[in-house]
């Protein structure tokens, strides 16, 4: 069986997953500075439902369907920093993007196209390099998006940001332009991430070819990519580790060797570090050398006895405890921390037994997606029984359900 067989089976084997245990649509949770996270799970139709600023306590009479106008299924959909937009994606191969006014949609929205195939994920740069959307798709192609005609778009770049050209202009819809197409896959682009901005507009890029591919905008003006070979029998999900260095919070707090001014490397650095998922069971943690200029393995975590489908860091303000969430198609969720930036990590497996879940330590079915709050202390699972749960750490350190 060829490589692009192969890779139509597997995705019409997902679709025929999602079609069987997903509700046709999604919940849009509230603004971006709440516990809620700002992604929001796959949907099988064209509406999003939008909630307004509300209080822990708020019931889905709250909840506001906005249509999109896509002519398929919806299977991503982004706020940006300051929740003032919505993305969604869909596999009609378009992009749309609306403003986002009292929690409901203005307007039409725009569509940007080009894609040719079904459009997987998107994400939002962060506002420090202007309007910046990233789409990834089955066709093996990357797209990043410049939003440079908008009222919007021309706040966001005052106050010198932006004021670095980035990249050249290609192809423009609505006042959006495409300022890149990355093409050096051969397979399908299935997850896209942005580095934290401390690290400079830096995207990573997992596909079913089995690589990773991080993309960096130079100062030049120019691009370069760094192909880093993951998971042989492909790659699902990349997430970038906070770029603050664990326990830095703390160390800052204690008197420093040498006197003030001479604090030691660690404290003033940065870490340069994303983890990705695979089909090989596995997830894997990878860091840049300066020395050697490349990205090498520094851990492989192995939990999961199946095709291991999300994962994702938590925030971290400088704490020394670290937080990675990972879900597979093994129907388990675990959460793994380091206690130190060398230190080893230890996995403990969420429970859903007491909220409503499988027997055994599992989830009813596949969980396809694990997102942390903004202040990293809830984390929100989604499941292929159409139902998100969210879990908070006791003071144990037992993970408990907290809602559903």
């Amino acid at each position: 069986m060829t490589e692009s067989c192969r890779a139509t089976l597997y995705r019409l084997h997902q679709i025929f997953l999602s079609l069987a245990s997903v509700p046709p649509r999604i919940g849009l949770g509230g603004p971006a500075n709440s516990e809620a996270t700002r992604s929001t799970s796959a949907s099988h139709a064209n509406v999003v439902h939008s909630a307004p600023s509300t209080s822990a306590g708020a019931t889905t009479d709250n909840v506001r369907p906005i249509e999109t106008l896509h002519e398929d299924m919806i299977h991503d959909a982004q706020l940006d920093y300051y929740g003032k937009r919505l993305a969604t994606c869909s596999s009609d191969r378009t992009v749309k993007v609306f403003d986002v006014v009292d929690g409901s949609a203005a307007g039409q929205g725009t569509t940007l196209k080009g894609h040719e195939g079904p459009v997987w994920q998107i994400a939002w740069a962060h506002p420090k390099f202007g309007p910046i959307l990233a789409s990834s798709s089955y066709d093996g192609k990357v797209f990043i998006w410049k939003d440079s005609g908008s009222a919007g778009a021309a706040q966001q770049q005052q106050g010198g940001y932006n004021s670095q050209p980035y990249g050249g202009s290609m192809t423009s819809s609505g006042g959006w332009t495409k300022i890149k197409e990355h093409a050096m896959h051969s397979a399908s682009v299935n997850s896209i991430a942005w580095a934290p901005h401390e690290l400079g507009s830096v995207l990573a890029c997992a596909s079913s070819d089995g690589n990773v591919s991080v993309l960096t905008f130079n100062d030049d003006g120019s691009w370069s990519v760094d192909m880093v070979a993951a998971h042989p029998m492909g790659c699902n999900a990349v997430s970038w580790a906070p770029a603050t260095v664990p326990g830095s919070l703390v160390s800052a707090q204690t008197p420093q060797i040498g006197g003030p001014g001479k604090e030691t490397s660690q404290s003033s650095s940065s870490v340069k570090r994303f983890a990705s998922a695979g089909c090989d069971n596995t997830v894997k943690v990878w860091e840049y050398s300066n020395e050697l200029g490349r990205w090498s393995e520094i851990e492989q975590l192995n939990g999961h006895t199946d095709w291991v489908r999300d994962v994702a860091f938590a925030p971290n303000i400088g704490l020394p405890r670290s937080y990675l969430a990972t879900c597979s198609q093994d129907r388990t969720v675990l959460v793994w921390t380091q206690d130190g930036l060398n230190s080893p990590w230890t996995k403990t497996a969420l429970n859903p037994s007491g909220a409503g879940g499988a027997s055994g330590g599992k989830f009813p079915e596949t969980v396809w997606r694990v997102s942390w709050s903004v202040s990293g202390n809830v984390l929100a699972v989604s499941c292929g029984d159409g139902k998100v749960t969210l879990w908070k750490e006791n003071l144990k350190g037992a993970w408990e359900c907290c809602s559903e």
